[in-house]
């Protein structure tokens, strides 16, 4: 009798296989490597220039609303490249929905825009 999982076996084996990799990778290279930590090596690199201030500063929360909005039109992006790869065989009622669902990301941005989302002078 044949599991219906047989032929994930394989699968299972190589991912098993790069874990166990992974994790002796980084033993081995904890272990082996050389530790001669200095000043310099132990300080944060930031592309090269001192670092300044906290890292733990406080962001503006329109800092988030623009990273939000970022990704939903992103999102928007990805929806919109099969729905290209397909335009032919989905006919009118794929190019209606597309108009919908474009239109409903157009009424949210003019929304944002005039509750001033978007302005950061202020």
């Amino acid at each position: 009798m044949s599991s219906p999982l047989a032929p994930y076996l394989s699968l299972a084996i190589a991912m098993l296989v790069a874990g166990v990799m992974a994790v002796a990778i980084v033993f081995v290279a904890s272990v082996l490597g050389p530790k001669r930590p200095t000043r310099i090596k132990l300080e944060p690199f930031e592309c090269g220039s001192e670092p300044v201030g906290s890292a733990r500063q406080r962001f503006a929360v329109k800092f988030y609303v623009v990273a939000l909005l970022f990704i939903v039109f992103d999102v928007e992006a990805v929806f919109l490249y099969p729905w290209a790869v397909n335009f032919k065989d989905l006919g009118w009622f794929g190019y209606g929905e597309m108009a919908l669902f474009a239109a409903t990301l157009v009424v949210a941005l003019i929304y944002i825009w005039k509750k001033g989302a978007l302005n950061w002078e202020s």
